[in-house]
């Protein structure tokens, strides 16, 4: 049986997402190492990402290509300026830098919802699968590390109990069938879904340099 979309970039990705997993950055949030400093700069330069990810996902929304990605439960951008506010203050936006790692990933996106937004749909793939398969248990992590009060700016991982979180993302992966793994440009979801791992392993490695 020839695998959908969703499994198929899973397995042509899998080697880039174990790399980026095991960057130093990402082990330490995962150990329950990183201090508030670090974990509000990592939320700060998520920001830009999230924000032009989602802009453009809402712009071409009746894109065919892409309107079956287009889930506004899943976007976050809102959620990490809520937590933000609650873990840094009002100063967020200008007292934490955004690197240039994700200014280039910023940049990557505007560009693509210029000129190829069905390619959107890999970066929403990269985030947010990442974000509702790991989103639980990091939230309990940063929760200890942080000794947040009752989950405390902790908004980014909220997607409902459970039974929401495997919803959404079981929507999610019928959507990218839905695409097809064999249509005309779903190499190029595939190739741009590694640019996407590869833009998230910079980001990591100036994040862990600048913390």
């Amino acid at each position: 049986m020839t695998p959908g979309l969703a499994g198929r970039l899973r397995a042509e990705t899998q080697t880039l997402h174990t790399q980026v997993e095991r960057s130093p950055f990402r082990a330490a949030m995962i150990k329950g190492r990183l201090g508030l400093q670090a974990y509000c700069l990592l939320m700060r330069n998520l920001h830009p990402v999230y924000a032009e990810l989602e802009a453009g996902l809402a712009a071409h929304a009746r894109l065919p290509a892409l309107a079956p990605l287009v889930l506004p439960r899943l976007f976050r951008t809102h959620a990490i300026a809520h937590d933000l506010h609650t873990l840094w203050g009002s100063t967020w936006e200008t007292g934490l830098p955004v690197l240039a790692p994700a200014a280039r990933y910023r940049d990557r996106l505007r560009d693509l919802s210029l000129s190829l937004p069905a390619l959107l749909g890999a970066h929403a793939y990269v985030r947010y699968l990442g974000d509702l398969s790991g989103g639980q248990l990091l939230s309990g992590i940063v929760s200890r590390s942080l000794q947040l009060p009752a989950g405390q700016g902790l908004s980014f991982y909220d997607f409902g109990d459970r039974a929401q979180v495997a919803s959404l993302a079981s929507a999610f992966r019928a959507g990218l069938d839905s695409v097809g793994a064999e249509a005309a440009g779903a190499q190029a979801l595939v190739n741009e879904a590694k640019t996407a791992f590869a833009l998230h392993g910079e980001l990591f490695e100036a994040l862990g340099a600048a913390a």
